[in-house]
């Protein structure tokens, strides 16, 4: 355990390291941008030992996974992310710990999310993921709500009782204009975040970026960074 946990400080410094490089280059403050440590596959012994190290936020994105590690850890000062493709049968489970859920991106599981967290007497976080490799109005690969569609359904879970509209996310695209050029898709997810908050003035989060290209995503203004590999190491496999 002493062993994992210096090698977690490291790894942690080290992405704090960056961060910090990223943020100066950009002009921006350290404080403008959080650190999301996705924990997806490691044990909960490893979110205790992040909670230790001043980890605030964690994400997963499995919920057979993230449902009882979320339990192992509930004396924690954590907030917890959802960010895999949720279907509408684990929505009851995921409001059950997701204080966000970050993978927003179609009316139907808005519907759900709603019903859960009235239900449940939660309010929980939406982030709209947006498929920067879908055309204007079609679903991306990966999930995630085209551009054009961004506008109606941001309206829709603002509209939703036990929801709230905190902004927007995305991965960058594997294929389409953005492949390669993961800077010029988070500009253009930044674009779309302006554009959402003309209408919603508080939905000022935007999420983008992981190991290999969070420092792109802070040059282009992302307020919060999804870091897994570089503070855990290579995921185990999983069988």
């Amino acid at each position: 355990m002493t062993d994992r946990k210096t090698e977690l400080a490291a790894n942690l410094a080290k992405v704090e390291q960056r961060i910090a490089a990223a943020c100066a280059a950009a002009g921006r403050e350290r404080e403008e941008v959080t650190l999301i440590v996705v924990t997806k596959t490691y044990p909960a012994s490893d979110v205790r030992i992040l909670s230790e190290l001043g980890v605030r936020h964690v994400a997963e994105n499995r919920d057979q996974d993230a449902a009882p590690k979320a339990v192992a850890c509930a004396d924690l000062p954590l907030k917890w992310h959802f960010v895999g493709q949720l279907q509408t049968n684990k929505v009851r489970s995921v409001v059950g710990y997701a204080d966000v859920v970050q993978s927003v991106d179609r009316a139907r599981l808005v519907t759900a999310l709603s019903n859960e967290a009235v239900r449940a007497e939660r309010e929980v976080g939406c982030l709209l993921q947006v498929a920067l490799d879908a055309g204007e109005s079609e679903r991306g690969e990966r999930g995630g709500v085209a551009p054009g569609g961004i506008e109606e359904l941001a309206d829709l879970v603002a509209r939703a009782p036990g929801l709230r509209l905190d902004g927007l996310m995305t991965v960058a695209p594997l294929t389409g204009e953005y492949a390669g050029r993961e800077q010029a898709a988070f500009e253009r997810l930044m674009d779309l975040s302006t554009d959402l908050r003309r209408a919603h003035p508080a939905a000022t989060m935007v999420s983008a970026g992981m190991s290999a290209d969070l420092e792109q995503a802070v040059a282009a203004g992302a307020t919060h960074v999804r870091v897994g590999t570089a503070v855990l190491g290579v995921r185990p496999r999983l069988g």
